[in-house]
């Protein structure tokens, strides 16, 4: 599938097991509740922030970017296929991640709730 301005875009369903699961939601969104494995760096400090991502990705490793519903995640995701990276737009965020009953954490470790 492709998001809008051609941005790849794949389901909550299609992100493998190897891949970086990016969000990049503000804090608050975060504290209230993240997928467990994600990286944190928020779209406002991304680029100050990019070496934390280029440091935990593998070679060849693919970067799976969600936010709320997937808009800030598509622009994140354009810039990282712009820096040559292997980049993907998660369709419908942390929202349709949560409808598919994908765990949901706060940032004490407990249920969390999507904000």
């Amino acid at each position: 599938m492709v998001f809008g301005s051609g941005v790849p875009t794949i389901g909550v369903g299609d992100i493998a097991d190897g891949d970086v699961l990016l969000d990049v939601r503000e804090a608050d969104e975060w504290e209230a509740g993240h997928a467990e494995a994600a990286l944190h760096i928020p779209m406002s400090e991304f680029v100050a922030r990019y070496g934390e991502l280029t440091e935990s990705l593998a070679d060849g490793g693919r970067v799976s970017v969600i936010c709320r519903s997937g808009g800030r995640s598509a622009q994140v995701a354009m810039y990282l296929l712009q820096q040559g990276l292997d980049a993907v737009n998660v369709d419908g965020g942390m929202g349709a991640w949560a409808a598919q009953g994908r765990p949901v954490v706060d940032d004490q470790g407990r249920p969390g709730a999507v904000v």
